[in-house]
């Protein structure tokens, strides 16, 4: 079993940043495919951002490429998302997920084992 916890979300003006940070428990951090999603209200749950258990690849949604970094500390078995020039349509509840992506599946949210309970993120115009 694995537990996700996140934190970091807020609000924040447009063109601002904000980093969060999942904590991940009951697995060997350093093996796990990690993910970031979001879920504005009344649409479905998007990827944003990937990281493979080897921390050699990333993906990220075109939306937030060259504005958005995924990376981890293993020893503080933790994952972050940093969020530069943050725009009104990146308000949303923002997911860690794990265990999953495998075989090209990473922006799927189906193909991830488990979730955080979120932590949303407003970004004001």
């Amino acid at each position: 079993q694995v537990q996700l916890v996140e934190s970091g979300g807020g609000l924040v003006q447009a063109g601002g940043s904000l980093r969060l940070s999942c904590v991940v428990t009951g697995r060997t951090f350093s093996t796990l495919n990690m993910g970031w999603f979001r879920q504005a209200p009344g649409k479905e749950r998007d990827f944003v951002a990937s990281i493979t258990w080897s921390g050699s690849g990333t993906n990220y949604a075109d939306s937030v490429k060259g504005r958005f970094t995924i990376s981890r500390e293993i020893n503080k078995r933790t994952l972050y998302l940093q969020m530069n020039s943050l725009k009104p349509e990146d308000t949303a509840v923002y997911f860690c997920a794990a265990d999953g992506g495998y075989s090209a599946t990473y922006h799927r949210p189906n193909s991830y084992s488990y979730w955080g309970q979120g932590t949303p993120v407003t970004v004001s115009s």
